[in-house]
């Protein structure tokens, strides 16, 4: 049997910078995350980087979260993977049910030079008496997607949410405690990989 030894440069040892995978790419499903799990209790996490050596940020990154609620996540995140876009959210209840969404499909999308080539939709769907839907949501989010430029739809609608918050004096849809959340987990994973300990929130 052969052996393969694969290199991995830049294991986080403090020394390194932040703001690759973990900030650039993954903040999105982080952000789906908490909202689907509630506010982050610990964080205990670790980050390398594994085969972009001109770079001094994360690649890849590992992590575990414990959630107020008493539920936990694990985390897998990376940009040196094929395929280049594969992301993915699952919620796996108490009860067995699961739910899950790929947010991100397809080649990396680069605003202003690329498009945004697969559709983001529900993917798993197992609780009781709504497996029939799996199909019917899924149709949906690929006739929305095609009749949409998804590079500026989505943000047009939270732009139009923000001001409309603002001249009726309103709570937005997303929060700065919402944002908060995320980057609890990004800041969790940093500490973590650096002081090999558990970050408490």
């Amino acid at each position: 049997m052969k052996h393969t030894t694969i290199p991995i440069r830049g294991v986080a040892l403090g020394r390194e910078k932040a703001g690759g995978v973990i900030v650039n790419q993954a903040p999105h499903q982080f952000d789906l995350l908490s909202w689907f799990m509630g506010p982050v209790f610990s964080v205990s996490g670790n980050w390398i980087n594994a085969n972009h050596p001109y770079l001094q940020v994360d690649d890849s990154a590992v992590a575990t979260i414990c959630f107020k609620n008493g539920g936990v996540g694990s985390i897998f995140v990376s940009n040196s993977q094929k395929p280049g876009l594969y992301a993915k959210v699952y919620v796996h209840g108490s009860s067995g049910a699961s739910i899950g969404i790929q947010t991100d499909g397809g080649a990396m999308f680069i605003a202003g030079r690329s498009k945004v080539l697969e559709p983001p939709f529900n993917d798993l769907w197992t609780i009781p008496g709504q497996e029939g839907f799996f199909e019917k949501w899924k149709q949906e989010d690929k006739d929305l997607f095609s009749s949409i430029d998804a590079t500026w739809y989505f943000f047009s609608l939270q732009v139009d949410d923000f001001a409309h918050a603002v001249a009726m004096n309103e709570t937005a849809s997303v929060t700065g405690d919402d944002g908060r959340e995320v980057v609890k987990i990004i800041e969790g994973i940093y500490e973590s990989s650096k002081t090999h300990q558990s970050v408490f929130f």
